[in-house]
C-alpha cells in the first residue's frame, strides 16, 4: 500500500502588523524561559540527559541546560515563539493585562 503524502505547508496566522506593546518585553522574556522550562522537563521525563551533541539514540542534548546558558541562538528561537504566541493572542481579539500590585 503506497500513499502519497500530501506536501505539508505551514500557513501560521499573518501577525505582522501587530505591535508587542513596550509593557510586554519583560513578559516576552519570562514566558521564553518557561518554554524552555517546559521543554527540558518533557525531554527529561523521557530519558534524556545532557550531551555535548545531539543524539537521539543516547537521548543527549547540549540545550538541557539552565536558560541563562543557552547559546544566544537557541534563546532567540524560544523569544520568538513566545513574541507569536503573544501577538496571536493580541490579533484574535484578546487584551493582555497586569494586575495592579
Amino acid at each position: 500500500m503506497n500513499h502519497k503524502m500530501k506536501e505539508y505547508i505551514p500557513n501560521p496566522v499573518d501577525t505582522g502588523h501587530i505591535q508587542l506593546p513596550k509593557e510586554l518585553e519583560y513578559l516576552v522574556e519570562e514566558m521564553a524561559k518557561n518554554v524552555h522550562e517546559v521543554w527540558s522537563k518533557t525531554r527529561i521525563e523521557q530519558g534524556w540527559t545532557y550531551g555535548k551533541k545531539r543524539d537521539d539514540v543516547l537521548k543527549q542534548h547540549p540545550c538541557l541546560v539552565p536558560y541563562e546558558e543557552l547559546p544566544e541562538e537557541e534563546k532567540v528561537y524560544d523569544r520568538n515563539s513566545s513574541v507569536e504566541t503573544l501577538k496571536l493572542i493580541m490579533k484574535l481579539g484578546f487584551k493582555i493585562s497586569k494586575d495592579e500590585e
